[in-house]
């Protein structure tokens, strides 16, 4: 069985989903992801996932499953597979300048600004709040902010190049299944796949309450253990979608994301 996909913001965002669908998918022993049927500009098909309860066991081979994910890398930060670019929920997500960005640049300039700047533009986000953001990113762009990747993705970096991980780009609770006809296994579905920092899919899973994150966790860090005081970076990291949905759904994440920007003015 199918299932189909039509709601897009463009109609070349279907063809952006499965590419970073099929890109998360060639990972060995990786997270699973749902299998693409078939795809056309607007429209996209995958196979159809009973959904059902997990278990502690499930999700910690999901944890290390992503782990795996994560250290099979990225070209760059910002990186997207295929040729068109990638989208979150409904809102387009501009891509790097460069390829030779710091990680602060990356997501400083292209993950946060930009959407800070549309939900200033829509009277979303007070002047004083505006500032607060501002500063964040002044630092992320500074170099202040860098933070080792976790340890496989170090570990299995091209020499001389960066350590950036391949991640599904928009991993909150709703978008892990966990497959009802599989013992609960976890399977991934609408992702915004990029080349990025893998702390940030750990965030996003914290950010609307995954019931099974301490188990994620737990099976992340026996493949591949997180650097020294990831959980004060949680918020630093959800400072991306949060604003993306201050844009696309209104003020009431605005103070959100101001909370999480004040621990790191």
């Amino acid at each position: 069985m199918t299932w189909r996909k039509t709601r897009f913001p463009h109609p070349d965002a279907a063809l952006a989903e499965a590419d970073g669908l099929r890109w998360l998918a060639e990972v060995p022993d990786g997270a699973r992801v749902a299998r693409v049927r078939d795809v056309g500009p607007g429209v996209l098909e995958l196979e159809s996932i009973r959904s059902g309860p997990t278990t502690a066991v499930a999700a910690r081979a999901f944890g290390a499953a992503l782990a795996r994910t994560h250290a099979a890398g990225a070209d760059f930060f910002g990186q997207v597979p295929g040729c068109t670019d990638g989208f979150m929920a409904q809102a387009p997500m501009p891509g790097p300048s460069t390829p030779d960005l710091r990680w602060g640049e990356f997501y400083g300039g292209t993950r946060v600004l930009p959407f800070l700047r549309t939900a200033v533009g829509q009277g979303s986000i007070t002047p004083d709040g505006a500032a607060a953001v501002e500063a964040v990113v002044a630092r992320l762009v500074a170099g202040d902010l860098e933070h080792d990747q976790p340890a496989r993705v170090r570990e299995l970096a091209a020499p001389g190049r960066p350590a950036v991980a391949r991640l599904h780009g928009d991993l909150w609770n709703g978008n892990v299944l966990w497959d009802a006809d599989a013992g609960g296994e976890a399977v991934l579905i609408d992702a915004t796949a990029h080349g990025g920092h893998a702390e940030t899919d750990l965030a996003m899973l914290a950010l609307f309450g995954q019931p099974h994150s301490g188990d994620i966790v737990e099976g992340y860090q026996e493949v591949s253990p997180l650097a020294a005081g990831w959980p004060d970076r949680i918020a630093l990291h959800q400072l991306n979608p949060l604003l993306v949905h201050t844009v696309l759904f209104g003020s009431s994440y605005a103070d959100a994301a101001v909370r999480a920007a004040a621990a790191y003015v």
